[in-house]
């Protein structure tokens, strides 16, 4: 994980001493999160994202986007919610299709901020960081206002009872709006 951590680093310590351009905004998104893995009639829970970002454009085709986001995550099952809230810390890799359309895709680490059923906290039972992959599409309606959707693939074990081998995963769906200065 740490040469992942390193590279990701390097990669964005290349693209800002090479960056044509770099614009910072601010986005906000609806999250449609569930659990995968080992769980039975669960169903999804409709969050939200909020968060900045940076895009550095490297070239006329590929940026490098870092995030920082506040995400609303969880499942709820038998009628009980299980609220799953994280910083997020996505590093997406960014190629233009077409002048206002991109693809994007790449890593993610995610740290635990709370974990409630209901109103019990059960943050000693749930992963404190989460990995992840994303990937997505967004389009730039102008120069500023940009939208996008996106799928986050859990990575890891987000259950961390002891004894337990039950593999949960976060995913989650998101549609976006963001703003760029």
């Amino acid at each position: 994980m740490k040469k992942i951590i390193l590279s990701a680093v390097a990669v964005m310590a290349f693209g800002f001493a090479n960056a044509q351009e770099v614009k910072f905004g601010v986005k906000a998104a609806l999250n449609v999160a569930s659990l995968t893995g080992d769980v039975e009639d669960v169903s999804s829970l409709v969050g939200f994202q909020v968060g900045g970002f940076a895009e550095i454009k490297l070239s006329e085709k590929f940026a490098i986007q870092p995030e920082v986001l506040y995400s609303a995550q969880g499942a709820e099952s038998d009628g009980e919610k299980f609220n799953l809230n994280y910083i997020n810390i996505p590093v997406l890799a960014k190629y233009y299709v077409a002048k206002s359309f991109s693809l994007e895709a790449g890593p993610q680490i995610g740290f635990l901020t709370s974990a409630k059923i209901e109103d019990e906290d059960v943050k000693d039972f749930v992963s404190s960081t989460d990995f992840s992959f994303n990937f997505g599409a967004g389009y730039d309606f102008t120069e500023n206002l940009s939208a996008g959707v996106r799928y986050n693939l859990g990575l890891t074990n987000v259950w961390d009872f002891d004894g337990s081998e039950d593999s949960i995963k976060n995913g989650v769906f998101s549609v976006s709006l963001g703003y760029k200065f």
